[in-house]
């Protein structure tokens, strides 16, 4: 008799082992392997994440913008300087002596990251890359303005065609720091001046933002600032854990925190 309940107890234990080890595999972004999800919800499981969008006044931040994003809600009519067809989109490739940068046009986004005195643990012969918009990845540093009247023409924002405005794009030899301007359009009466300032040894880069209203009526814009990812795995981890890929802020006083 005791044989039998113990016979039962381990099927009971075994089983629930099953069970824990299908869910820790969803948990970490893999597929049930022995109780698989409905394919709809696989489907939705498997998407690019999107920063969520956010409210400001009467206006929302702008859906992030992977590699090719479809039209939104909020996003200028037709017509708008942020869809005029002249607005050549380009990179802007900026260098100094420890980072190389690739800026989109479209918003001033930092849409590449390379850091040039640490060495892929995955890659023989390459950086390490922080940020990047490609087809493998997705990770970029977005900002803009949000805050026009209801039925107004939205502020300038990370899909905003911009002109680089300064002239450097490498870090000289004599020089201390580089800064990188960028200038957009006029939109919604706002105009919105990004600059990038890269100093010599640092990997920390400072934003200015300022903003020009060339209207007559008054405005309150208000800034916002993403990071925007994809769902994917980093490269090489390791299937019996998890590495976190989200946020996190180093301070003096409480050190290292996830955000």
């Amino acid at each position: 008799m005791n044989d039998i309940r113990r016979t039962i107890l381990w099927v009971i234990f075994g089983f629930s082992m099953v069970l824990l080890w299908d869910q820790w595999q969803v948990y970490n972004g893999q597929k049930a392997t022995f109780f698989p999800s409905p394919a709809t919800k696989q489907a939705v499981a498997s998407a690019p994440s999107a920063v969520p969008s956010a409210s400001a006044s009467s206006s929302a931040v702008p859906v992030a913008s992977g590699n090719a994003a479809p039209p939104v809600a909020g996003t200028p009519p037709t017509g708008s300087a942020q869809n005029v067809a002249a607005a050549k989109r380009e990179r802007v490739v900026v260098t100094t002596d420890v980072l190389k940068l690739s800026f989109d046009t479209d918003g001033a986004t930092v849409a590449r990251a390379e850091l040039l005195r640490h060495a892929d643990m995955h890659t023989k012969g390459s950086n390490f890359m922080l940020l990047d918009e490609s087809s493998d990845r997705v990770y970029m540093a977005q900002t803009g303005l949000i805050g026009a009247p209801a039925g107004a023409e939205q502020f300038p924002t990370h899909k905003t065609p911009m002109k680089l405005v300064s002239t450097d794009r490498k870090l000289k030899d004599d020089a201390s720091e580089l800064i990188v301007k960028f200038e957009s359009e006029a939109q919604g009466g706002v105009k919105l001046i990004k600059s990038f300032i890269l100093k010599r040894g640092e990997y920390a880069i400072s934003v200015k933002h300022e903003i020009s209203n060339t209207g007559a009526a008054a405005v309150t814009p208000q800034l916002y600032l993403q990071l925007v990812r994809d769902g994917n795995k980093p490269e090489g981890e390791a299937s019996f854990y998890s590495t976190f890929t989200g946020a996190a802020v180093y301070t003096n006083e409480k050190k290292y925190q996830k955000v």
